[in-house]
């Protein structure tokens, strides 16, 4: 997979990605991750993204033009390298939500290009343009869309084969296929005892049968108590979507 992030702020993905699952994708060659300077794709001496609202009100818009010049050299750079067109993600407030369903849906992408926004928002003529999607990762006020295009890529890699340790690991975390998009039981390590504390003893019995019935029935008791949106209503509904 070649993820080609277009940032203000390129500087903020050093840690993240410097570190982990990401680092180790990236130096076993699973995945390709690049970030660019949007200001490399201005015109001005000054090197400017952004501009009053048209209309009035507070605050800056990000300009059509250089993103537009940034994804269309960028797609020109992958066609250059024989890849699948990229899809061209927006990281935005008004996007569709992100949960574990829209995430193994872009695990299906060879090739993406996320858009990180600030200010105000993105004029609309650019989104019109070059966006294929737009996607939020929750209901709450961030700077801009870097931490979001952080929280995609990790989501992204971990559904790499080879990117984890284990290739049960990924099937068995909350909201994964292998759990039919329930939370997570509780999970228990060494010592045995603690703090007076102890494993519940099925956890020790060896009898996978059992283990396998009980980490079910956890797992819906934890989802019913802490995410009853995700549990199905009697007509077979999802009383509603997960958001992350």
């Amino acid at each position: 997979m070649r993820i080609r992030i277009i940032t203000l702020f390129p500087e903020m993905f050093d840690g993240p990605f410097a570190a982990s699952i990401v680092s180790r994708a990236v130096t076993d060659g699973l995945v390709e991750i690049t970030t660019h300077q949007l200001r490399d794709y201005t015109k001005d001496r000054h090197g400017t993204v952004d501009d009053t609202p048209y209309g009035g009100g507070a605050g800056m818009v990000m300009k059509p033009g250089p993103l537009g010049e940034a994804v269309l050299d960028l797609k020109g750079s992958a066609a250059d390298s024989g890849e699948p067109e990229p899809g061209v993600i927006l990281l935005s407030p008004q996007g569709r939500r992100l949960d574990q369903a829209v995430t193994n849906e872009l695990a299906s992408s060879e090739s993406l290009i996320l858009v990180c926004g600030r200010y105000e928002g993105v004029d609309e003529r650019f989104i019109e343009a070059h966006v294929d999607e737009e996607i939020s990762i929750g209901d709450y006020v961030i700077s801009g869309g870097e931490p979001a295009a952080i929280v995609i890529v990790d989501a992204l890699t971990r559904l790499i084969p080879g990117a984890l340790g284990s290739d049960d690991s990924a099937p068995s975390d909350s909201f994964a296929s292998g759990l039919e998009g329930r939370l997570q039981g509780p999970v228990y390590t060494r010592p045995s005892e603690w703090d007076g504390r102890t494993v519940p003893e099925i956890l020790l019995s060896g009898d996978h049968a059992r283990l396998e019935r009980w980490r079910r029935e956890q797992s819906e008791a934890r989802t019913r108590e802490r995410r009853p949106d995700l549990v199905e209503t009697p007509d077979g509904d999802n009383e509603g979507a997960m958001n992350a």
